[in-house]
C-alpha cells in the first residue's frame, strides 16, 4: 500500500500534477475569500471602524500582546527541537530562537513562507556550519510540528465543539464532529506508527528520521500551545457581545490561519480576514474588524518590523566583526603569504 502511494505521489510529481494543484487550490481560495470578503465589508462604516479601535481598552491590547509575545516565544522551540532531531546539538537556543522568530515573522508577512523562511533559516543556520540540506529538514521537522498542532488543536476543538467549524464550512454538525474524530485517530494512528520502531522519510541524504513517540507527542503539545496562545490574543480583541466560548474562537481562528496558509497570500491577506467574518458572524462587524486590525499590528506588523531591525544589526555586526579580523590578521602579518611572493622573496634575500 505504502509503495503504492509512493509510485503515485512520484508519478504526479514528475508530471508536475501536485504543483499544479497546489496553485489552483491557492487561487480559488484566493478568489472565494476576495468574493466574500467584498460582499462582508459593504456598508462597513470606517469611521465606526477607527472609533472601535480607539475604544478597546488599553488592557485588552497588553494582554493582547503579552499572547502574542508568548506565542513566538512558543515558535522558537519549534527549531530547537528540530535542530536537535536532526543531530545539530552544537547549535544554542538562542540562534534557534532567532532563526524561528525571524523566519516566521518574515515569513508571515512576505508569503510563500517555505521559500523565504527557509532563505532566512540559511543565513542563520550556515554560520553554525549547516548546509541546505539540513536547513530543509528543519524546515520540515517545524513544518511537521505545525501541522501536528494544528490537527490536534482542531480535532479535540470541533469534536467538543463542531458548531464552530460549521459557521465557516456550512456542514452539518454531526458531520463535522466525524471528520474531528477521523482527525483524531489518525493523530493517534500517526503518534503509534512513530512509537512502534524508527521511521524515516526521504533518499539519500535528504532522508529525516521521523521523531519516536515520547518526542512526537512533545511536538503536538508545542503546537497546541502556540496556537493557543495566539488564539487567546485574537479572544482578548474581539468584541464582548455576543458572548462566545474561547474554544469557538479557537476553533474559527485556527480554521482561518490554514485557510490563510493554503491561500500562500501575505499574512493570509483577504483570506483570514474573509473566514473570520463569516465565522463569527454572530459579532459587530466594524468591531470585528477593528480586533482583526489590531491583531494584525501585534501579531504581523510589530514582529516584522522587529525582524528586519534584528537582521539588520546582525549584518551590521558579523560585517563589524569580519572587517576587524582582517585588520587583525594583517597587522599579525604584513607580508604576503601566497607561495610565490614567497619564493621571490627568498630568491631576493639568497642572491639566488
Amino acid at each position: 500500500m505504502l509503495e503504492a502511494i509512493r509510485r503515485a505521489t512520484s508519478f504526479l510529481r514528475q508530471k508536475q500534477v501536485l504543483h499544479k494543484l497546489g496553485v489552483l487550490i491557492s487561487i480559488t481560495v484566493i478568489a472565494v475569500a476576495c468574493y466574500v470578503l467584498y460582499h462582508m465589508l459593504r456598508g462597513i462604516d470606517i469611521n465606526e471602524v477607527i472609533d472601535a479601535i480607539k475604544g478597546t481598552e488599553p488592557t485588552q491590547i497588553a494582554l493582547a500582546a503579552l499572547f502574542v509575545a508568548a506565542g513566538y516565544f512558543t515558535l522558537t522551540f519549534y527549531d530547537w527541537f528540530a535542530v536537535r532531531a536532526i543531530g545539530q546539538h552544537h547549535v544554542p537556543y538562542r540562534v534557534n530562537a532567532l532563526a524561528a522568530f525571524t523566519s516566521y515573522s518574515i515569513g508571515h508577512n512576505v508569503g510563500a513562507s517555505v521559500f523565504t523562511g527557509g532563505a532566512v533559516r540559511y543565513r542563520i543556520y550556515s554560520a553554525w556550519g549547516l548546509n541546505a540540506i539540513d536547513v530543509a529538514k528543519i524546515c520540515f521537522l517545524a513544518g511537521l510540528t505545525f501541522w501536528l498542532g494544528n490537527a490536534a488543536v482542531l480535532g479535540l476543538g470541533i469534536a467538543y465543539h463542531p458548531e464552530a467549524a460549521a459557521s465557516i464550512d456550512q456542514l452539518p454538525a454531526w458531520l463535522n464532529r466525524v471528520a474531528a474524530f477521523g482527525i483524531i485517530i489518525g493523530l493517534i494512528g500517526y503518534v503509534a506508527w512513530v512509537w512502534a520502531q524508527p521511521r524515516s522519510v526521504g533518499r539519500g541524504p535528504w532522508t529525516v528520521t521521523l521523531p519516536g513517540g515520547p518526542l512526537t507527542l512533545l511536538q503536538i503539545a508545542i503546537g497546541i500551545v502556540d496556537l493557543g496562545f495566539c488564539a487567546l490574543a485574537m479572544y482578548m480583541l474581539v468584541p464582548d457581545e455576543p458572548q462566545i466560548g474561547f474554544v469557538v474562537v479557537a476553533v474559527i481562528f485556527v480554521s482561518a490561519t490554514l485557510l490563510g496558509f493554503a491561500s500562500h497570500s501575505p499574512g493570509g491577506l483577504g483570506v483570514f480576514d474573509a473566514a473570520m467574518l463569516v465565522g463569527l458572524w454572530q459579532m459587530d462587524r466594524e468591531e470585528l474588524l477593528a480586533g482583526m486590525l489590531l491583531f494584525r499590528v501585534l501579531y504581523y506588523i510589530g514582529p516584522f518590523v522587529i525582524s528586519v531591525i534584528l537582521l539588520t544589526l546582525r549584518e551590521i555586526i558579523i560585517g563589524a566583526r569580519s572587517k576587524r579580523l582582517r585588520q587583525l590578521a594583517a597587522a599579525a602579518d604584513p607580508e604576503p603569504r601566497h607561495e610565490a611572493a614567497v619564493y621571490v622573496r627568498e630568491r631576493g634575500e639568497t642572491g639566488t
